[in-house]
């Protein structure tokens, strides 16, 4: 029985230390919440209602400090929280080892920290993580829940078997809502009109430990990794699908992430709305759950 079925700590490692060159600033920790909290408190607070035991944020040298001293100001005591630093951004991947220490050998969770993946996913995902299988998981949201206002988006296209198991995930880029409530992709690529029901990857994933040695190896081979030829967790995920298992998690409920600076207002209306129609606690820090 693995460690998270037997009830130890089921840990959401949160990558936070990418540089948000279109956004311009550190989405991280943009106001969006009813009382402006940042996005990375709704990240966490959400995690460790849905059953996540601790959180640990992967940090950069530039916005790092400054994410930090948030956290360290303004997060309950009492929030199991760590911190792993990632010195050159070589990529998810390595940004994804450099916390391994704080995971040890039981599964965990990998979600971005400038996207509002919900309570529910959340759940799901830990939920799936307990249960101790050998299947990683990966949570796929509605085309229709992952994606706010107009601007176009790049998203990853789930391809799922009959079982519900990962086949591949195409990255499909200016991807965009229609007035009419369709979606299109400015790509070149067909087919060139999506269904709001496609389910897409919005990068909140599950490992297993015996995924996490896949990751090590992934590493070790990329020699020529740099700021430039970063390694990639779908193309790792990709290239591991023959000999790894993933259980696409049809999420219930949305995904709301900050992309380019034109989103936060519609960010925060979005989670108002959400406030107000019962679907989402006014306050954070409800019930964490701790190890």
């Amino acid at each position: 029985m693995s460690a998270a079925a037997g009830g130890a700590s089921v840990p959401l490692v949160v990558l936070a230390a990418g540089r948000a060159k279109r956004y311009g600033g550190c989405k991280p920790l943009a106001p969006v919440g009813p009382r402006g909290e940042a996005v990375i408190d709704l990240v966490a607070s959400d995690a460790l209602e849905a059953g996540f035991t601790s959180i640990v944020l992967v940090l950069g040298p530039s916005t790092g400090p400054a994410i930090r001293y948030h956290v360290e100001h303004t997060w309950p005591a009492e929030v199991d929280v760590r911190f792993a630093l990632q010195p050159v951004p070589l990529g998810t991947v390595n940004a994804v080892l450099s916390a391994s220490e704080h995971v040890g050998d039981a599964p965990y969770g990998v979600g971005n920290a400038d996207d509002v993946y919900g309570l529910e996913a959340c759940g799901q995902l830990a939920t799936h993580l307990r249960a101790g299988g050998a299947d990683n998981a990966l949570v796929g949201y509605r085309l229709a829940d992952a994606v706010i206002g107009y601007s176009p988006v790049t998203r990853g296209l789930c391809r799922v078997d009959a079982e519900g198991t990962l086949l591949g995930v195409d990255e499909r880029r200016q991807v965009a809502a229609t007035p009419a409530g369709g979606f299109v992709a400015g790509d070149g690529r067909q087919p060139s009109i999506l269904s709001a029901d496609d389910r897409v990857s919005m990068n909140l994933w599950g490992f297993t430990p015996a995924f996490h040695a896949m990751l090590r190896k992934a590493m070790e081979a990329a020699v020529d990794a740099s700021e430039e030829s970063e390694v990639l967790l779908p193309e790792v995920v990709a290239g591991s699908l023959g000999s790894a298992s993933f259980k696409v998690l049809p999420a219930r409920g949305r995904c709301i992430g900050v992309t380019h600076p034109g989103d936060l207002p519609l960010v925060q209306a979005e989670l108002n709305r959400q406030v107000a129609c019962g679907e989402r606690p006014a306050a954070l820090w409800g019930s964490p759950r701790r190890p």
